[in-house]
Parts: structure tokens; sequence; C-alpha cells
């Protein structure tokens, strides 16, 4: 049985693992991905300030780690 997580489950997970640089990239990998409803799961001030907040996270851990900018 195979667990596939919400659009929002997955819009974190790509946050945080520093896949996206943005919010923006986030939503257009979660269409390519074909989750449904990207626009009106990830609307909205508190989601999108988290979500970027977690990129910016990943990018500064990635960068302080020495990885790929």
């Amino acid at each position: 049985m195979n667990h596939r997580p919400t659009t929002l489950e997955r819009a974190y997970q790509l946050a945080e693992s520093g896949e996206c640089a943005s919010v923006s990239d986030i939503k257009k990998r979660l269409m390519a991905e074909h989750y449904t409803d990207v626009q009106g799961q990830l609307y909205g001030s508190a989601v999108t300030t988290a979500l970027r907040k977690l990129t910016e996270k990943a990018a500064a851990t990635r960068t302080a780690s020495g990885g790929p900018d």
C-alpha cells in the first residue's frame, strides 16, 4: 500500500528538502507531480510565508554546508 502525501504535506517536504527555491517553484513541482488544487491548497499568507521561510532555511543550510547554490 503506497501512501501519497497530501498536497500540503508534499509542499512542506519540497520546501524543507531544498529542492525548490521558492513557493512558485513548489507550486510548479506539485503540478508536474499531478497534484490537484495546488493554488487552492497553498493559498493564504500563513501557508506561503511558512513555505518561504522553509525554502530560505534549506538554502541557507545548503550554502553553509558547502552544497550547491
